[in-house]
C-alpha cells in the first residue's frame, strides 16, 4: 500500500500539507505515486535543497510569469514564488486560485505545502499559519512520531511555546503521546485552518520502531473522534535525487513539449524502507435482524444467549469492539426486536421491504450509513462488517481483529478463516459498497465475492461456523455455552 492509496485518493486530488516531521517527503513521495503531470507549491517558504525533489521548477509572481506553463506539464512540476535567500517565497491567493484553475480544467493533481516547521519532528502553528486555499479538498496533518518522549525545547518542537500552551506541557518536560493528542486536536492547533467541508487525515510519521508504532496505534484510536482518518507510516526521503530542475523561470526551450495525451504512474523514487504500517478509519457495523426465522419457528433474534436476546448480544459486542456507527437492520417481528435494543447506542433501521430477501437489508443498512456525501466527522467510516443477528457467539476480539487487518493495507473483503473454511462476520471495505447496494433478492455479500480480492484472518474459535438456523443448532450453541433456554 502506497500513501495514495492510503490517503484513498482520486486521480487528481487537491491536497494540502501541514503540520511537521516528514511534511515535505511525504508531500513528494505522493507526487511521484500520482499520475504525471502533477502540480506541487507552496504558501509559504521551500527550501533550496527541496526544490531538487521536482522535475521542474517554475518560478513567478504573476501569472504573466508563468507563460508557457501549460504546455510544458510534465513529471512533477513545482511552481513557487521568487527566491529569498536559500528558500523560495510561496504563492499569494490569486495564483494559487489561477493554478488550481488550470489543474481542474486538465484533470491534474495539485499538492500544497501550507506551512513550515524548520524539519523538526513536531510543531504547533502560529498565529499566522497555516495558509490553507479554501479549495483544498483534503488536508493532511503530519506529526513525527520521533519527538515522544523528546523535551519540548527549540531542537525539537517548532513554536515550542505556542506547543506548551495547547499542550499543557511546560518547557522542557518530555513530549507525551497525550500532550501530542491535545495539540493535533486542538482548534488553535492540528484543526487550524482547515477548509469547512475538507476531508482532515492525520499523518503520524516516523514511526520507524514498534514501540513506535504501538504508541501511533493508541494515538489512531482517539484522533479518529477529530479526524477522517489516521495514517502510521515511516516515510523517508530517496537516498538520491537524480531530478535536476531548472532554477530559471521558463524550462529551457530544449525541453519544451506539448502536454501528454495520457498520464501514467512514475517510476517511484521514495526510498525502499518507507513504508505505510496503517490506515486507521472508523468501520461500521450493521446488524442484520429482519429474517423471518420460518426454519426455526420463532424469532430468533429474541431468542436468549446468556441473559439477553439474540440481537441484544450482537449489538452490545458491536459496540465493545468499537464499531461506530452500530446499524440494526429489523423486518420482521420489528417491534419486539427494536424493543430488545432500546437501552443501547444503535440506530435502527426498519426494513419495509425485508420479504424479499437479504439484499434488501444490506441495502437499507448502507443508506443509512451514507445518507449523503458529507464531511461531518462520523459519516464517513472506511469499512463496514456485516453481523448475523442468529450469531450471538461472535466476540469483540474477533471483530478488532478484522479491523486490525483491514488497516494493514485496506483490504476490500476480509473474513475469517475457521478450519480452511470461510465464517462470519465479513468485513467489506467501502469501494465494495457499490456493488453491494446493487444486489438483488435474497442474497447476501458473498455474491460479491468474485469481483474483489478476499483476504483472510486465521481464527480458532470453531463457533464461527455455527449459524443458529434450527434448534438442534440452538442446542449445540446452549450445549457449548451451558446455557438455559428461555421457556
Amino acid at each position: 500500500m502506497n500513501l495514495a492509496q492510503a490517503l484513498r485518493l482520486s486521480d487528481a486530488p487537491c491536497l494540502a500539507f501541514v503540520g511537521a516531521g516528514g511534511k515535505t517527503t511525504a508531500l513528494f513521495q505522493l507526487a511521484r505515486e500520482l499520475p504525471p503531470p502533477v502540480i506541487v507549491t507552496a504558501t509559504t517558504h521551500l527550501h533550496v535543497d527541496q526544490v531538487k525533489r521536482a522535475d521542474a521548477h517554475w518560478i513567478g509572481e504573476t501569472c504573466a510569469d508563468f507563460a508557457g506553463l501549460e504546455e510544458n506539464l510534465r513529471g512533477v512540476m513545482l511552481v513557487t514564488g521568487p527566491l529569498d535567500g536559500d528558500r523560495t517565497t510561496g504563492l499569494n491567493e490569486s495564483l494559487l486560485s489561477w493554478l488550481r484553475a488550470i489543474c481542474n480544467s486538465k484533470n491534474l493533481p495539485l499538492l500544497i505545502e501550507a506551512d513550515g516547521s524548520r524539519q523538526k519532528p513536531l510543531k504547533a502553528p502560529a498565529e499566522h499559519e497555516p495558509v490553507i486555499p479554501n479549495f483544498v479538498e483534503t488536508v493532511v496533518v503530519v506529526a513525527g512520531m520521533s519527538g515522544l518522549g523528546k523535551p519540548l525545547t527549540d531542537e525539537f518542537v517548532h513554536r515550542q511555546e505556542i506547543f506548551s500552551r495547547l499542550s499543557g506541557l511546560a518547557l522542557g518536560e518530555m513530549v507525551t503521546p497525550e500532550a501530542l493528542l491535545r495539540v493535533l486536536t486542538h482548534p488553535s492547533g492540528g484543526l487550524k485552518n482547515i477548509p469547512p467541508g475538507a476531508r482532515h487525515v492525520a499523518l503520524l510519521n516516523q514511526a520507524d520502531t514498534p514501540e513506535l508504532q504501538a504508541q501511533a496505534k493508541l494515538l489512531a484510536e482517539q484522533l479518529l473522534h477529530a479526524y477522517h482518518a489516521v495514517i502510521i507510516a515511516s516515510l523517508h526521503p530517496p537516498s538520491a535525487i537524480s531530478h535536476k530542475p531548472s532554477a530559471t523561470r521558463h524550462p529551457p526551450s530544449a525541453t519544451r513539449h506539448p502536454q501528454p495525451a495520457t498520464r501514467h504512474p512514475q517510476p517511484a523514487t521514495r526510498n525502499p524502507q518507507s513504508a505505510i504500517h496503517a490506515v486507521h478509519e472508523p468501520v461500521a457495523g450493521i446488524i442484520l435482524a429482519a429474517g423471518e426465522a420460518r426454519r426455526f419457528g420463532q424469532p430468533k433474534q429474541l431468542l436468549d444467549y446468556r441473559g439477553q436476546p439474540f440481537v441484544h448480544a450482537v449489538a452490545q459486542t458491536a459496540l465493545k469492539a468499537g464499531l461506530a456507527p452500530v446499524i440494526v437492520v429489523t423486518g420482521a417481528n420489528a417491534e419486539p426486536v427494536e424493543a430488545a435494543l432500546k437501552d443501547l447506542p444503535v440506530q435502527i433501521i426498519r426494513n419495509v421491504d425485508w420479504q424479499s430477501g437479504q439484499s434488501s437489508s444490506i441495502r437499507a443498512g448502507l443508506i443509512a450509513l451514507t445518507p449523503a456525501p458529507s464531511p461531518i466527522k462520523g459519516e464517513e467510516v472506511g469499512a463496514a462488517i456485516f453481523l448475523l443477528a442468529d450469531q450471538p457467539q461472535v466476540t469483540p476480539s474477533v471483530l478488532r481483529a478484522l479491523v486490525e487487518r483491514h488497516s494493514l493495507d485496506l483490504s476490500p473483503i476480509v473474513a475469517p478463516q475457521v478450519q480452511g473454511q470461510r465464517a462470519n462476520p465479513v468485513l467489506f471495505d467501502r469501494l465494495t459498497f457499490p456493488d453491494l447496494l446493487a444486489l438483488s433478492r435474497d442474497v447476501g455479500g458473498r455474491a460479491i465475492f468474485s469481483k474483489h480480492p478476499l483476504a483472510y484472518l486465521p481464527w480458532l474459535d470453531a463457533l464461527l461456523l455455527l449459524d443458529v438456523d434450527t434448534p438442534d443448532d440452538y442446542q449445540k450453541l446452549d450445549d457449548h455455552e451451558h446455557l438455559k433456554p428461555r421457556a
